[in-house]
């Protein structure tokens, strides 16, 4: 078994969870996340500083599956979480280990 945890752009929370839902995933957990750092480019930086912020909205999708879906959700989830701008996310896979 797996836990997929992703990060994606909060504007494309829709886009990826409704594409999730369509490939029949195991149920997801969704929840709010700030990223700082490098992510944005340079007119989401100008954006910020216009509004007084240095962090990116972001969606935080949470799943477990078995490993044989691994492959269908992260091709899922890159690629309805793709803009094609620096930052559009982040995809970690762990291990999960029964008790």
């Amino acid at each position: 078994m797996k836990l997929i945890r992703a990060y994606v752009r909060d504007f494309m929370t829709s886009k990826v969870v409704n594409a999730l839902k369509d490939s029949r995933t195991p149920p997801i957990s969704v929840m709010g996340a700030t990223a700082l750092g490098d992510e944005i480019g340079h007119q989401g930086l100008e954006i910020l500083a216009r509004v007084g912020s240095t962090h990116t909205p972001m969606v935080k999708i949470e799943l477990i599956c078995n490993d044989e879906y691994v492959k269908r959700i992260k091709d899922t989830i890159t690629t309805a979480a793709k803009s094609a701008h620096k930052g559009d996310g982040l995809i970690a896979f762990f291990q999960l280990k029964k008790l």
